[in-house]
């Protein structure tokens, strides 16, 4: 587990400096990736001095939030359907324990078919802004639906045309239609 420094409102950190928004920009920016009408009120999970993740705002409206990260490369913010919060929260566990993205994947396909992670009975939403900057940042959207198929959901696997909808992790607890609009020029 890497060590985090903090002084002076940046982080430290293997020679890398990341700066620690004030929690009024997180909540900001982490809200971007929501539709403007459902951002009021969403719970928000963004970052303290010592880059460990802290809720920053309570919330009530279905929605979770997370912060662009200031220990990693670029912009990434993303709100989801708070029922897909059990499979999120596990994922964070199991990445805080340093799992790899398969291993991360199998734990949590074991223990959704186990009944011991809670898998959302209808299709769950994650809004993502991702890019090398906010200013660069792309839109994309995924929509979970867990144990579907291409064949239960007549969606292709793979996108056949810039920002069509397709399915991925078919058959999987992990299953989502990956929308993802064209880039900005």
């Amino acid at each position: 587990m890497k060590k985090l420094l903090f002084c002076c409102g940046f982080l430290f950190t293997a020679g890398v400096f990341a700066q620690v928004l004030p929690n009024e920009q997180q909540i900001k920016e982490a809200t971007m990736a929501l539709p403007e009408a459902d951002r009021p009120n969403a719970k928000i999970w963004g970052y303290d001095a010592d880059g460990e993740m802290v809720v920053l705002q309570k919330g009530g409206s279905g929605y979770i939030c997370l912060a662009d990260d200031p220990n990693k490369k670029g912009f990434s913010v993303s709100c989801y359907h708070q029922d897909l919060e059990p499979f999120m929260a596990r994922g964070r566990a199991l990445q805080k324990e340093n799992k790899s993205f398969k291993e991360v994947f199998d734990i949590r396909e074991a223990e959704a078919k186990k009944g011991k992670l809670k898998m959302p009975k209808n299709p769950s939403t994650l809004h993502i802004l991702s890019g090398e900057s906010l200013e660069k940042a792309n839109y994309r959207y995924v929509v979970y639906i867990p144990w579907a198929t291409a064949a239960s959901t007549g969606l292709p696997l793979k996108e056949v045309v810039p920002g069509a909808p397709w399915i991925m992790d078919p058959g999987t607890h992990r299953a989502h239609i990956m929308i993802s609009p064209p880039t900005k020029k």
